[in-house]
């Protein structure tokens, strides 16, 4: 059902986003099997001196409070209300920081929220000024929530993740792949797999004109003919190759001649670091790979370090779509703070889903 799917496409971000607070950022794997072993299994707590030192095992990173902050609004009223998650935002969040990176609730707070409590807070810019220049992908996390509530609706599902996202992202192709991931998890959490076909799907939307982007080819890719109109660029994307990342991605997992063994190594294939060009296609990998099992798309995730908890958070919600709530295993919604509250509230919005 609907319902399940959504649910299980926050919790799997939601977890995935724990499941990284310990053993985040390790570059150097061999300190990260130092740490913590030749395989992290589940939660971990981070070291003192460490990203997120003092805090605990199952705890959220800032950017899955940001996301609980998102859902809670979304549930709350049953759409998304901008001048709400935005109040929210200056009400309970930017009082708690300030400006700098070690600093806040989560233990770290990351360059795109950084910048734009800048640009609200010290400069008094309103919330149409205060998108960045951060190449990362945190608006692409929290709009998971838009991405689930609104999967029915492929057009609502991009109006309102690429406005959410513009509040802390300034570039227009971050927000481009932001959207993209989005709308590949819309068609996820409605029943589809993530196969080579899903980028097809998604490009008939396109020339149906239900997403944004800019496309001169017509169906099926054939070459345009003479005579034909340039497609309006005003308010579109430039192109939409955003969109045809995971069917490459899932070409790879599938084509027996291309093996990344063991799967963690997917992060030495696509890169380790925070941008969103490294961490979009390696979760579309890990979620084709293992699209019926959760357990071993978000471990593979994590196991792979550097920026493990966007890999996880990315590719926990793609296989917590297809799995739906009920494939995700008890032991990661039992070790999650506050798991049953925020599982509550995982259903909530999938009741809304399905209106």
């Amino acid at each position: 059902m609907i319902q399940d799917r959504a649910a299980g496409a926050v919790m799997g971000a939601l977890i995935g986003d724990a499941l990284g607070l310990g053993c985040h950022w390790y570059y150097n794997l061999d300190e990260l099997h130092r740490d913590y072993g030749s395989w992290i299994t589940g939660y971990t707590t981070p070291g003192p001196e460490r990203y997120h030192g003092g805090m605990r095992a199952g705890q959220l990173s800032q950017s899955g409070l940001i996301l609980v902050m998102l859902l809670r609004s979304v549930v709350e009223h049953g759409e998304y209300r901008e001048d709400d998650f935005t109040r929210r935002l200056d009400a309970e969040l930017f009082p708690l920081l300030d400006g700098t990176p070690v600093y806040g609730p989560g233990g770290y707070t990351n360059q795109s929220i950084r910048e734009a409590y800048r640009r609200r807070v010290e400069q008094h810019k309103s919330w149409a000024e205060t998108g960045g220049h951060a190449d990362t992908t945190e608006s692409a996390e929290r709009a998971i929530v838009l991405a689930a509530r609104y999967a029915k609706q492929p057009r609502q599902v991009a109006a309102t993740v690429s406005s959410n996202c513009r509040l802390t992202q300034g570039d227009e192709a971050i927000i481009a792949m932001s959207t993209a991931y989005n709308c590949v998890l819309s068609l996820l959490v409605n029943g589809e797999t993530l196969t080579p076909a899903v980028s097809d799907k998604l490009m008939q939307l396109v020339q149906s004109g239900e997403l944004p982007f800019h496309s001169v080819v017509r169906s099926g890719f054939a070459a345009p003919r003479p005579g034909d109109p340039d497609p309006p660029l005003a308010g579109r994307f430039s192109s939409p190759d955003a969109l045809l990342t995971p069917h490459y991605a899932a070409l790879a997992a599938a084509d027996p001649d291309i093996r990344i063994e063991p799967a963690w190594k997917v992060s030495l294939v696509y890169g380790m670091p925070c941008a969103i060009y490294h961490q979009l296609p390696a979760a579309y990998y890990l979620a084709a790979r293992f699209a019926d099992d959760f357990e071993s798309a978000v471990l593979h995730a994590i196991n792979g370090g550097g920026q493990n908890m966007s890999r996880a958070m990315l590719a926990g919600a793609l296989v917590g779509a297809q799995v739906g709530l009920s494939g995700i295993p008890r032991r990661f919604i039992d070790g999650l703070e506050n798991g049953g509250e925020l599982q509550e509230l995982a259903k909530k919005l999938g009741v809304l889903a399905a209106i």
